[in-house]
Formats: structure tokens, C-alpha cells, sequence
């Protein structure tokens, strides 16, 4: 019994390396189209704040106090759009640390009976994200017990 001859070896060798290539590049269209219609649609999402915003600038003359109104209504339209894509905010104060979720910029001493040591008294700017991924952490101020 005779196996294959090398020149039929050396033609499946090649095959399979120009179908291995053929492989790579259909992923990284696949890819490209992937990133591309992820852009379209946080674009999208975005659209209607950026339409409330032109019509808020056309209403700068306005009483002030609608115009504040205004934009609290888009600060929530966009926090809507953003925890919509799956990332809430993260601007809570009283829970404990979590070098995970925040990162300290700020460290206030306190005997425990404010806050208690290890927790967050205030966050200085909100984060953003998922359950095992953050966009950003928030940046807190937190309880330590003074040095002794």
C-alpha cells in the first residue's frame, strides 16, 4: 500500500494554507462590518440628545430656569442612552470601597461615627460600567481611621 507522494502532500500543504488565509480575512471583514454597525448604532442612540441640544440653543434667549430645565431633561436622556448600552452609573456614597469601581482621590478621617472606615463619603466624579467591566471608575473620597 502506498501513502501520497510529497508533491500531493506539498499541494494539500498549500491548499490548506491559502484556506487558513482565506479564514483571516473574511474575519477581519466580518470584524470591520461588526465595528461598524456597533458605531452606527451608539450614533443613532445618540442622535436624539444631539437634537434636543440644537433645539436648547435655539431657545438660549429664554427664560433661565427653562433652560436649566432643558438640560437636566438631556443630562437624563443621556445617562438613558448610556445605561441602555448596558453601563449604569456609578455615584453612589455610604457603600464600601471597591478598588474595582473606584479609584481614590480623596481620603477624609473619621472616627466611624460619620462613615465608616473603608467606605465611600463622596463621589467627586460618577463611573461608568458592567458587572466585570468598567468604562471608568469613579473617582471618591473615602473614610480612614485617623492614625493613632
Amino acid at each position: 500500500m502506498e501513502g501520497p507522494d510529497a508533491a500531493e502532500l506539498e499541494d494539500r500543504w498549500r491548499r490548506a494554507l491559502a484556506d487558513l488565509d482565506n479564514l483571516r480575512k473574511r474575519y477581519a471583514r466580518e470584524l470591520g462590518r461588526e465595528r461598524s454597525a456597533e458605531r452606527e448604532m451608539v450614533t443613532t442612540a445618540f442622535l436624539p440628545v444631539l437634537d434636543n441640544l440644537d433645539r436648547a440653543l435655539e431657545h438660549a434667549d429664554a427664560d433661565p430656569r427653562s433652560i436649566i430645565e432643558g438640560v437636566r431633561s438631556l443630562r437624563e436622556q443621556a445617562l438613558a442612552v448610556v445605561s441602555g448600552l448596558g453601563f449604569r452609573r456609578e455615584d453612589e456614597a455610604g457603600v464600601p470601597f471597591d478598588p474595582t469601581r473606584h479609584e481614590v482621590v480623596g481620603v477624609v478621617q473619621t472616627d466611624g461615627s460619620e462613615a465608616a472606615p473603608g467606605s465611600v463619603v463622596a463621589v467627586v466624579r460618577p463611573g461608568y460600567g458592567a458587572p466585570g467591566h468598567q468604562l471608568r471608575p469613579a473617582a471618591v473620597t473615602v473614610a480612614q481611621r485617623p492614625e493613632s
